[in-house]
């Protein structure tokens, strides 16, 4: 080889010498355990226990031409695509952010023109409304001066010819006169006393009170909104390597058989409030809420199970709860038709949305709402613009929505049922073990669990609706289960329980926290 060719080699080939660096003797054997080639002495020193070692010379015997420099070409090859792929992958994903960012700009100040746009108008409108009433009382008192300097010229009149009448009037021109100077002072008087017991010299001021809810933006609102980076699946697909291509086709998903929930507290409370518990959550900071049925109440419990307080009262009947977003709770209210949206930090209702149907379960990913009438209908609702969808078809109690899909109980035929959120059936699943089911939640993985309320038993059913599992039974102290949640993100999930001796089915006392 010249020296010319010699130095096109790649630095690190120009570095490989065919003597051994520790014995300074030439490579003679190939030890396979190790992937190394070595000298003789380097068999006593390092390879005296490895059993296939080879002559070097067969292992290099048309190396060159065999299939490996092939597969390592093509290997170099997609790597190099993969990288080219992947950069154009993130280029345009960084030019959609970029997009994205600018319509999030635009709407932003969108809102903020639409709000000052609607500020102005209110002020506008008071505005007018001072004019208005000042106007009005202007008008008002100007009739009355002008009445009383009328009264007070009469009045001014008579004094001055007061003098003159008693000088030169005859003594009936007298008499008769005083009868009309009192008549006139009379009617004064009587003027001024109508107009003192009236309302017409009361006090009278333009007074402006400002909305409550104009003021409250200065101390509730603490921010515009809240921007958040939302992570999904890739949609990026690279050319599978050969020793990773076992790994990309085998999911890394537990199998029904690894779900293992372990207790970790249930809930306590005082004896004198009886839980009648309708609906339970996991809250994302770990505590929990309770929807009392009897009492029409949300109840507060801290992380280790203990009753914190009342979050509110209902005046009509609720029937089921989920966990929206930032703290905020959707409870339906069965027969008036609603959804209350319950702000649990601040104790109140701060929205309630009307519908066409009953209200029985509720659902929510944050970004929708979806509740089931208990017969034929369930409604979605758009939580950005409240626009209302409704889906035929689905005769449904408790539901949950996981990935864009719906599920619910139909606990008259012992059915657990999934669609699609337009309303398409994906699969319905039967089984003599769920009984009566009520209750439902999914985990982070699409696996179904569901409060079989006729066993005494906490099922799950595979995320493909094929088959199924008992975790919890009344060995565990699961009695006449009513309801069941999930917190995805951190695994902990509640279940109701009645822990009386009572056989009715509406008392119960707690509810168990798992993690799963």
């Amino acid at each position: 080889m010249s020296a010319e060719d010699y130095q096109k080699l790649p630095t690190f080939m120009q570095e490989i010498s065919s003597q051994c660096k520790d014995h300074k003797k030439k490579f003679e054997l190939y030890c396979s355990f190790h992937t190394c080639p070595c000298c003789v002495q380097c068999i006593t020193d390092k390879h005296n226990k490895c059993q296939d070692m080879k002559p070097l010379s067969d292992i290099l015997q048309k190396v060159k031409s065999s299939a490996s420099v092939l597969l390592f070409e093509k290997d170099l090859t997609n790597v190099r695509e993969n990288l080219d792929t992947a950069i154009k992958y993130l280029k345009t994903k960084m030019s959609t952010i970029n997009t994205k960012k600018t319509k999030a700009v635009e709407d932003i100040r969108n809102v903020r023109e639409s709000i000052n746009d609607y500020l102005n108008k209110l002020e506008q409108d008071i505005l007018n409304d001072l004019e208005s009433k000042h106007s009005k009382l202007q008008s008002n008192m100007a009739t009355i001066v002008q009445q009383m300097e009328q009264q007070a010229s009469q009045i001014d009149q008579m004094q001055n010819q007061f003098t003159k009448m008693t000088q030169y009037a005859t003594e009936l021109q007298m008499y008769i006169g005083l009868r009309e100077i009192e008549k006139t002072t009379t009617q004064g008087a009587k003027y001024l006393e109508d107009l003192e017991n009236g309302d017409h010299v009361s006090e009278k001021n333009l007074e402006v009170n400002i909305s409550s809810a104009l003021q409250s933006i200065l101390q509730d609102i603490k921010s515009f909104g809240d921007i958040n980076i939302n992570t999904t699946s890739s949609t990026l697909r690279l050319k599978t390597s050969r020793k990773d291509q076992a790994q990309h086709l085998v999911p890394n998903v537990p199998v029904i058989e690894q779900i293992k929930p372990s207790l970790l507290t249930r809930l306590t409370s005082t004896i004198d409030m009886k839980l009648n518990i309708w609906a339970c959550l996991i809250l994302p900071d770990g505590e929990s809420i309770t929807l009392d049925r009897n009492k029409k109440q949300l109840l507060l419990f801290s992380k280790d199970g203990i009753f914190i307080r009342k979050v509110i009262s209902f005046t009509k009947h609720p029937w089921g709860a989920c966990f929206v977003r930032n703290y905020t709770v959707a409870v339906t209210l069965r027969s008036a038709n609603q959804i209350a949206l319950v702000d649990v930090k601040k104790d109140r209702i701060i929205q309630t949305i009307k519908l066409s149907h009953d209200c029985f379960g509720v659902a929510s990913d944050g970004k929708t709402l979806v509740i089931s009438s208990g017969g034929s209908q369930c409604t979605t609702v758009n939580l950005n613009d409240m626009s209302h969808t409704i889906l035929e078809g689905m005769g449904l109690g408790s539901i949950a929505l996981f990935q864009r899909n719906i599920y619910g109980i139909n606990y008259h035929e012992n059915k657990v049922c999934c669609y699609k959120i337009t309303g398409e059936p994906l699969w319905t699943y039967q089984n003599p073990d769920i009984a009566t089911p009520r209750g439902l939640s999914l985990d982070k993985n699409g696996f179904v669990y569901i409060a079989s309320n006729g066993n005494n038993s906490i099922m799950v059913v595979s995320p493909d609706g094929k088959t199924c599992k008992k975790i919890l039974s009344e060995a565990d102290g699961i009695k006449d289960p009513w309801q069941i949640d999930i917190n995805r993100e951190t695994g902990m999930m509640i279940v109701s329980s009645r822990m009386s001796d009572n056989d009715s089915v509406t008392d119960y006392e707690t509810a168990f926290v798992y993690t799963i």
